[in-house]
């Protein structure tokens, strides 16, 4: 039996950690955002989190246009409405849906949880 026990508490360590960072950020969408293996503020998403956000979001297609360009979070924050309709070289439907219910909601967020 000791030696089970003493299996069993390196393992729940690192989860202690886990919850004790998920607290001290505070935000409430952490949990979830870390399950989708992306960092919760977008700021911080390299070219691949933009990338698996927009293939869970549906734009399967249109995500590697993402890849293409070397879009990472930083740059997805900075995007206008233009670039997303022509520098993408994205077919029209699906560019203004990534946009206006996407990319323009992330720097929205991102905008209030920066100013707060």
């Amino acid at each position: 039996m000791r030696g089970v026990a003493e299996v069993k508490e390196p393992c729940s360590l690192p989860m202690l950690s886990v919850d004790m960072e998920n607290k001290e950020n505070g935000s409430v969408g952490v949990k979830n955002s870390l399950e989708n293996g992306r960092p919760p503020d977008p700021a911080d998403w390299a070219v691949m989190d933009v990338v698996n956000y927009f293939r869970t979001a549906g734009f399967e297609e249109q995500a590697n246009a993402f890849q293409e360009q070397e879009i990472d979070g930083k740059s997805l924050l900075l995007m206008t409405r233009n670039d997303v309709l022509t520098g993408l070289q994205l077919k029209l439907g699906p560019a203004l849906k990534i946009y206006e219910y996407h990319v323009k909601p992330l720097q929205t967020k991102h905008l209030k949880n920066s100013s707060s």
